[in-house]
């Protein structure tokens, strides 16, 4: 095995060890089986590629090849031919896969399932980087490049990883960098030996090659890019709500006591709601005929940068809780009830769903505690997955009368001064002060601005509501008009609080569906957020501002009706709180349909706008910018042509090439005026016509004459062609610039290159004039070589900044301190 193969080797595998750093994303091993396959693929390609003499170009397609099949073979889903061929169904995959990965960023913590987007970003991304440090380390002979590529596996799980990361992955990635410049160091030691004086004196025993030296010190850079580089990351958010909503949840995640993790509460509703299946999360059986929403969340705290959780306190369950914060139920109607939950694997969650104003819990172990003023069951050490419990509740009702009784809260009152601070924001205050002007009691201001948000006010449901470009996400959302549950609850609640009433964002689930058994089933479908609002006397009452019409589940409540909906008949039914019921407005048809089914699908639109998918706009700008890479070559080979004067000449003499082909012996030397602008044309016209040739495959050999230049491409691809006496004049006019004192005119010499052109191209097989046309070798060679000077110029400017630090050192080295 040569060297090179070797080499090869190493880089693969030094990617696998740097890529280590994933496995504390991954609950899993999967990440590392299918990300450590693309790696072998990619390394047998380039090893091919070499075997058969490959350039570097050949090496780097056959690289992305390798990386195209191995995709597709992965996560094609059946879209290839034969299960490796890529088609435009497998691109469309991939757009999807790229579209999930965004939505299971957002709703996922750490440690994550095998989720099928974020596998397949894993895997691309290891694909990826073994083929640039395959390109650093193999292709360029620069190993210690390599290190930056390897760096930025790293910086991922640093960037979004909410605590801390392990140093051992680091220690592992660091390993396979330093075992891929050992072993260039050692192969460059084999083929041109240790660095020698000729005096002996002046070798470092500690440096055997000036290749360690640079290592060294562009593996000093890479450490310190490493540990700026996810500084600069951006961190990951939900959008909308990342500087809106965000929040750092409650206890932990995941399964098993890791008491680490984090749940943001507003990214994993956003997550849930987005995702493209339907996954059955909690199981419900209630003898209430009439329930409400479940709760298991609630974000009162907020900033500048929006509503976030605050830490949970309260006692252990057990059969008797404390009374609901603030409800005062002899003032209310209010009826005692029974509900039986079943969680699913789904919902792993350090938290428990249960209906508001629950009095006493069953089936639950002293690891989970209740808070009487958040109102929800939770946990610091336990997850809420496959667990089963009882509980009972008091589920109050309102009427509009009894809310505009509650009496305005002193500014000492508790609630008044916790939960209705928010921060000045002059536009939302211009709007909440217009709407509640004139409303005499609080029910009636929070009615006002709750009424708001209505379809006549141009507000639509959507769930990819676009950011907003204002710099505060609560005004985006009121000028956008466009958003989920997420933004209209937490909305409502900014603008109640600017009222001066306090105000929360509760998350729980809507109804759900209900089968003939009574068992209600609550899917990710049914994950929702919703406003509550403090009345004295009542407690938290619920407001959903959310269009009903695009909820699964939607109970609208005669204090909270839905604003879209046709006013009500006096002395009509209320609005029923149980999905697909009969109101007073539905004919002898039966009960309305709601507008998306208890199995996830959907009726009618979700979004209002016709816009395309996003994997529409991934695969569009994909191909591009394949587009343009592919273009480039000749794009600058045409742009190099037209610089030196070929077009604009040939359209001068209205491109006839006849008065061209004059003997060599007729042209005499010809006097011009502008001997140094007649020398730039003789050059470029030289120029022009050796790109020609390196074109089209002929032998340059820089050392020849441009006269014995001339007469080789004449033997060789110009026999008995009327385009040779243009080539002698060419390679006559170049003589003549180079050492003549007078120049030749050099108004027939673009026309002559042009006519030597077309000969030589239609001499030359089909293959190399359409490698000519797309692929100009000539650019290509010219590119390679730029990017070769350029490294080789950051290597010497390295090591000129070195010296100081070896002067530093010196005095430090063992043999001098023992002197």
């Amino acid at each position: 095995m040569n060297s090179r193969r070797h080499l090869g080797l190493v880089a693969g595998a030094a990617t696998v060890l740097a890529s280590a750093p994933i496995s504390d994303i991954f609950a899993g091993w999967t990440w590392l089986f299918e990300g450590g396959l693309l790696v072998a693929m990619v390394t047998g390609a380039a090893l091919g590629a070499r075997s058969l003499r490959g350039r570097l170009w050949a090496q780097l397609l056959a690289m992305l090849g390798a990386l195209l099949i191995g995709l597709t073979w992965l996560f094609g889903d059946g879209t290839a031919i034969l299960g490796l061929i890529p088609t435009p169904d497998t691109f469309a995959e991939f757009g999807r896969l790229f579209a999930l990965a965004g939505e299971e960023v957002q709703k996922s913590y750490v440690p994550v399932p095998d989720l099928d987007g974020l596998l397949f970003v894993s895997a691309l991304g290891m694909g990826a980087v073994a083929i640039l440090v395959d390109l650093c380390a193999v292709g360029l002979r620069r190993p210690a490049l390599a290190g930056l590529p390897m760096l930025a596996i790293y910086s991922v799980p640093v960037a979004v990883y909410v605590d801390s990361l392990s140093p051992v992955p680091f220690i592992v990635g660091a390993i396979g960098f330093l075992w891929l410049l050992v072993s260039d160091n050692v192969d460059r030691v084999r083929r041109f030996g240790r660095r020698f004086t000729g005096e002996g004196r002046g070798v470092d025993v500690w440096e055997p090659s000036p290749l360690a030296s640079a290592g060294r010190r562009l593996a000093v850079v890479g450490v310190l890019v490493a540990v700026a580089l996810p500084l600069a990351v951006p961190a990951m958010s939900a959008g909308f709500l990342g500087d809106f909503g965000s929040g750092d949840g409650l206890g932990q995640a995941g399964k098993g006591p890791r008491g680490n993790g984090r749940v943001d509460l507003f990214a994993e509703l956003s997550g849930r709601l987005k995702q493209a299946g339907v996954q059955d999360m909690v199981k419900v059986t209630t003898n209430d005929p009439d329930p409400f929403y479940m709760r298991f969340g609630v974000a009162d705290q907020i900033s500048g940068g929006g509503f976030a959780s605050r830490q949970p306190t309260g006692q252990p369950v057990s059969d008797n809780l404390p009374d609901p914060s603030g409800l005062d139920l002899s003032s209310v109607r209010s009826q005692a009830a029974t509900a039986r939950v079943e969680i699913t694997e789904n919902f792993a969650m350090p938290l428990l769903p249960v209906y508001a104003a629950p009095t006493a819990v069953r089936g639950l172990d002293a690891a989970w505690s209740y808070d009487p003023s958040l109102q929800i069951v939770y946990s610091q050490r336990a997850n809420s997955a496959e667990h089963s419990y009882e509980f009972d509740y008091v589920r109050a009702e309102f009427t509009p009368d009894q809310l505009r009784t509650a009496p305005i809260m002193a500014a000492s009152d508790s609630n008044q001064r916790e939960f209705s601070r928010v921060p000045e924001v002059s536009e939302v205050r211009t709007l909440v002060d217009k709407l509640v002007e004139g409303k005499a009691n609080n029910y009636d201001r929070v009615r006002a601005l709750y009424d708001y948000f209505s379809a006549k006010n141009d507000f639509r449901y959507d769930v990819a509501a676009p950011a907003g470009t204002s710099g505060a996400a609560i005004v985006d959302f009121l000028n956008n008009k466009r958003g989920f549950c997420e933004q209209y609850a937490a909305a409502l609640a900014w603008m109640v609080r600017t009222a001066g009433i306090p105000a929360r964002v509760a998350f729980g689930f809507t109804l759900g569906s209900s089968s003939d058994n009574g068992v209600r089933t609550l899917t990710n479908r049914n994950l929702h957020a919703w406003t509550e609002v403090y009345f004295s006397g009542f407690g938290w009452v619920p407001f959903d501002a959310t269009p009903s019409t695009y909820v699964v589940g939607s109970a609208p409540t005669a204090w909270a009706p839905d604003v879209d909906a046709p006013e009500e008949v006096p002395g009509g039914a209320r609005p029923s709180l149980s999905p697909g019921a009969t109101d007073g407005s539905a004919g002898p048809g039966g009960p309305t349909r709601d507008p998306i089914d208890p199995d996830g699908g959907v009726a009618g639109p979700i979004t209002l706008d016709n816009e395309l998918p996003t994997w529409v706009w991934v695969a569009t700008g994909g191909v591009v910018l394949l587009l343009a890479l592919l273009i480039a070559p000749a794009l600058r080979r045409t742009m190099l042509r037209r610089r030196r004067g070929v077009r604009a000449a040939v359209a001068a003499s209205g491109g006839d090439f006849a008065d061209v082909g004059v003997a060599v012996a007729d042209l005499t030397m010809t006097v011009v005026t502008d001997t140094d602008a007649a020398r730039r044309q003789a050059h470029a016209a030289w120029d022009e016509l050796i790109d020609t040739m390196i074109d089209h495959r002929l032998v340059v050999d820089p050392a020849e004459t441009p006269r014995a230049t001339v007469e080789r491409l004449i033997s060789t691809a110009l026999p008995a062609s009327a385009a040779v006496e243009q080539a002698r004049l060419l390679g006559m006019a170049e003589e003549r610039a180079r050492y003549a004192p007078v120049p030749l005119a050099a108004d027939r010499l673009t026309p002559a290159v042009r006519a030597v052109r077309r000969a030589i191209a239609g001499e030359a097989d089909r293959g190399v004039r359409l490698t000519a046309l797309l692929m100009p070798p000539s650019v290509l060679l010219r590119w390679r070589n730029a990017a070769f000077n350029g490294f080789t110029t950051l290597s010497d400017r390295l090591a000129r900044l070195s010296g100081v630090g070896k002067r530093v050192l010196r005095p430090l080295r063992p043999g001098r301190l023992l002197r």
